[in-house]
């Protein structure tokens, strides 16, 4: 069982293979098991490709960093602490600008949500939430906590679609953080090619989706973890495979 720097590490090198980063910016983080606002981060200037579970920072809920070498983005600190402290249960927080995803943030209207037009997207029924306006670099403790507000005035909210920015996908674990990444670009990617054919879309009755709601939720913790084990083996053996997505 990989401990928690090592899953961290992992689900960095793993969404780089998939496309989900941008440059060396976005950040990963996740709260430790010692009871205190401690935080595993990464450090800026680091490529995702190549991070290892030592790069990682440890910092408190200031930004000081406790463990490591490096320093953490302004951007990162102000993002993530409030994260985690707007909803206990979410120790892990990933925030990126994958394409799909952060295409919908630059979209007006019903364009701009995820429907429920399709199987993967009723994953995240009931857990998203949106944030409409853009409030520029989140470079101080109060856009961190603005960006943050959803997940404090709803704690079903796993999922914060930043407006002309990115998104911010939260979890109980690494694995099931980085699931919902997975899976959330590729509901987000449907919805995009969906709307390039200039049709109607067809959504899935209300209570059609309650039920395959409920379905996909009573086994999620499981299958999340056997997706991102899955994964890593694949790493271990191969660490040159190349992922499709």
């Amino acid at each position: 069982m990989r401990n928690d720097r090592e899953q961290l590490a992992l689900a960095f090198r793993l969404a780089e293979r998939f496309g989900f980063h941008e440059g060396i910016c976005n950040h990963f983080s996740l709260r430790t098991a010692d009871d205190q606002q401690h935080y595993l981060i990464n450090p800026y200037g680091l490529h995702w490709s190549q991070m290892q579970p030592e790069s990682l920072l440890l910092i408190d809920a200031s930004g000081a960093v406790l463990e490591g070498d490096g320093v953490v983005e302004d951007t990162a600190r102000f993002i993530h602490v409030a994260g985690h402290q707007a909803n206990p249960r979410h120790r892990v927080v990933l925030h990126t600008h994958m394409p799909y995803a952060t295409t919908l943030t630059m979209l007006e209207g019903d364009a701009a949500r995820l429907p429920m037009t399709h199987q993967t997207a009723i994953r995240f029924h009931g857990r998203v939430a949106y944030e409409t306006a853009f409030g520029g670099l989140a470079l101080d403790a109060q856009e961190g906590d603005r960006i943050a507000r959803r997940a404090a005035h709803a704690p079903e909210v796993d999922i914060v679609f930043l407006a002309n920015h990115g998104v911010v996908v939260s979890g109980a674990s690494v694995a099931m953080a980085f699931d919902d990444l997975y899976y959330l670009e590729r509901a987000c990617r449907q919805h995009v090619l969906a709307l390039q054919c200039g049709q109607p879309l067809k959504l899935i009755p209300d209570d059609v989706v309650e039920h395959t709601s409920q379905q996909i939720n009573r086994d999620l913790a499981h299958f999340a973890q056997s997706h991102f084990d899955a994964l890593a083996q694949v790493l271990d053996q191969d660490p040159l495979h190349v992922f499709t997505f």
